[in-house]
C-alpha cells in the first residue's frame, strides 16, 4: 500500500458561538495515499471545507490526530503550523485571490518572498511555474487583463511555485464556465498524473469530481466513499 500523505484518526471539530455548539466533524478517520487526487463532495454544511482546512493546516481539530506529510498538525503551535503550511501546502481558492496591482509573474512570486531566494531566482521560478500551467505568455499581464480560466491558472502556478507536498483546492472551478473549468481540471489531473502531485479538492460539481482518482462524499460530518 502506498505511503499516506494524509492520515486522520478520530477527528472531531466543534465550533462554539456563545452558548451554542455545533459539531461539524465527528470521529472522522481518513487515509489519502501519496500521489492521489481526491475529490470531496457533499451538500453545504456537510463539513467538507472544514475537513479541507484541517488538512491544509488552516484550522486545528477539537480532538483527534491529523498527520500530513509526516507531521502531526494537531500538536503544532500556531507559529509552527504557519511555517509548516508555507513549506508543504499550495492553496487554490474559488476566487483566485490575486493581487490586482501585480502582474501574473509577481503574483506567482509572492510565496517566494518568505524564502532566501534572490529576486532573479524568484523570477526564474515564477516563470517556470507559469510555463508549467501553460500561461507564460501572460506573465506581464495583471489580473484584470486575464480571463477567469487564465487567472485560475496563475493561482495554480502560485500554489505550485514553492514545490508544495500537497495541493489543497477549495471549489477551484466554482467561478468558471464549463470550458474554462474543464481546462483547469485537466491541468490539475496532469499535475497529479505526470508530476505526482497529491491533490485534495472540494467541489459541488459532479463533472469536476470525475477528474479525481477517488471521490469521497460527506454528509453531516461523516465520510462515505464513492465507487
Amino acid at each position: 500500500m502506498s505511503e499516506s500523505i494524509v492520515s486522520l484518526r478520530d477527528v472531531n471539530k466543534r465550533y462554539t458561538r456563545g452558548k451554542q455548539s455545533v459539531d461539524v466533524l465527528q470521529n472522522l478517520s481518513l487515509d489519502i495515499p501519496k500521489g492521489e487526487f481526491v475529490a470531496l463532495m457533499g451538500p453545504s454544511g456537510s463539513g467538507k471545507t472544514t475537513l479541507l482546512n484541517l488538512i491544509g493546516g488552516l484550522d486545528k481539530p477539537t480532538s483527534g490526530a491529523i498527520t500530513v506529510a509526516g507531521q502531526r498538525l494537531d500538536q503544532l503551535s500556531s507559529g509552527a503550523l504557519s511555517r509548516w503550511r508555507a513549506d508543504h501546502v499550495g492553496f487554490v481558492f474559488q476566487f483566485y485571490n490575486l493581487m490586482p496591482m501585480l502582474t501574473a509573474q509577481r503574483n506567482v512570486e509572492l510565496p517566494l518572498l518568505l524564502t532566501r531566494l534572490t529576486a532573479a531566482q524568484r523570477r526564474t521560478n515564477a516563470l517556470a511555474a507559469l510555463t508549467l500551467v501553460g500561461i507564460a505568455d501572460r506573465a506581464k499581464h495583471k489580473p484584470n487583463e486575464l480571463s477567469g480560466g487564465q487567472a485560475q491558472r496563475v493561482a495554480i502556478a502560485r500554489a505550485l511555485v514553492a514545490d508544495p507536498t500537497i495541493l489543497v483546492c477549495d471549489e477551484p472551478t466554482g467561478d468558471l464556465d464549463r470550458k474554462s473549468a474543464d481546462e483547469v481540471l485537466h491541468l490539475l489531473q496532469t499535475l497529479n498524473r505526470e508530476h505526482g502531485k497529491s491533490i485534495v479538492m472540494v467541489t459541488h460539481d459532479p463533472k469536476a469530481a470525475e477528474f479525481a482518482s477517488r471521490q469521497l462524499h460527506m454528509d453531516k460530518g461523516a465520510l462515505a466513499e464513492s465507487a
